[in-house]
Order: structure tokens, then sequence, then C-alpha cells
């Protein structure tokens, strides 16, 4: 991937991931995969922090989905 396009997917999934939640049509085992796949290009230092930071926001978005799910379960 070049890195004109890295950066338009790095931009993409910070406006995306900013707005989703778990509750979307999309699952959020396809951002995962999609921040996977962007994170395995040749980043620049600063695209791989926004990278990290992109991949901890999805990590608090999957576990605030975790503890729906078992909070629902205990009811």
């Amino acid at each position: 991937m070049n890195h004109h396009q890295l950066e338009k997917d790095i931009e993409h999934l910070e406006h995306v991931i900013s707005r989703i939640s778990a509750l979307d049509r999309i699952p959020l085992s396809y951002w995962r995969n999609r921040i996977k796949s962007v994170a395995e290009g040749k980043l620049v230092p600063s695209q791989a922090s926004r990278v990290k930071r992109l991949t901890e926001a999805l990590r608090a978005l999957e576990q605030r989905e975790e503890l729906t799910a078992s909070a629902s379960g205990a009811r």
C-alpha cells in the first residue's frame, strides 16, 4: 500500500471509529481487520501512533461491548 492510500485509510478509520458503537450494523471485528490491514503497511512514525490510537479506541469499544453483554447475561 502506498503512503497516500495509507493516509486516506487512516483518516477514514479515524472518522469512523470516533462515531461507531457496538450496536452498529457493521461488526467491530470488521473494523479490527481494517485497522490490522493498515498497521501492516509501511507506516511513518506519525501514522504508526495514529494507528495505535485507533487500536486503543477500538479496544475500548470492544470492552464496553463485552461489559454490556455480561450485564445483559447476568439479568
